[in-house]
């Protein structure tokens, strides 16, 4: 998806995919990561989601990056934190205490710029992401994160009942990004009960992927 689609989705509060609350799939299967705490966990597209508010709250350090910066100013309200704004290169860095934020285009960010990344939870970019986009974006995160661990929710569903985003991927699509790389573990699986756009017609998967 082109940038200005995005930036029309936040302009207009197009955002249906923002949720209410944090992500049950996050607060039930965080663990699985198994990190020490005050560790960095890295949220690509992160958008203004309550999932960083709950990780944080559990004793972790954020690094974010989303293309729209009318969200990450919202997420700063709600989080109730004055960042610090930080031009770097083509991206803007919102930093406060135990949080960083780049803003701009995800392959502007680079390794160094991220530093050492724990872990990723990855709930809103893959499943974001046309298909010609996905193993372009898969390469970039990995090389960035050094191989970081990950905690990936994707749908599964059939693509031609409706389009996206977000995108159906599935298993097969998963191991071809990743099974090189990683071991896969599906951890966790429920019907989607009509998340696209009203129609129930697949599941949502919860994917670890560890260091082999």
């Amino acid at each position: 998806m082109e940038a200005r689609f995005w930036h029309q989705k936040w302009n207009d509060n197009n955002i249906g995919f923002h949720e209410q609350k944090p992500n049950d799939f996050l607060t039930g299967n965080f663990g699985r990561l198994k990190l020490a705490h005050n560790t960095r966990i890295f949220l690509p597209l992160c958008g203004k989601t309550l999932d960083i508010a709950w990780i944080l709250s559990k004793g972790y350090k954020i690094v974010g990056a989303e293309l729209s910066p009318l969200a990450i100013e919202q997420l700063f309200e709600t989080l109730k934190l004055t960042p610090k704004i930080t031009d770097i290169g083509n991206l803007q860095l919102f930093s406060a205490p135990n949080i960083d934020i780049f803003v701009g285009d995800i392959f502007d960010v680079s390794s160094k710029m991220l530093g050492k990344i724990d872990a990723v939870y990855d709930r809103a970019a893959l499943v974001a992401l046309p298909q010609d986009m996905r193993s372009r974006y898969t390469q970039h995160l990995m090389k960035i994160t050094n191989n970081a661990a990950q905690l990936l929710v994707c749908f599964e569903y059939d693509q031609s009942l409706t389009q996206g985003p977000p995108f159906s991927i599935d298993e097969a699509e998963i191991r071809k990004h990743y099974a090189p790389y990683y071991a896969l573990n599906l951890v966790d699986s429920r019907d989607m009960g009509g998340m696209v756009r009203g129609i129930s017609i697949g599941n949502e998967n919860v994917w670890l992927l560890s260091r082999p």
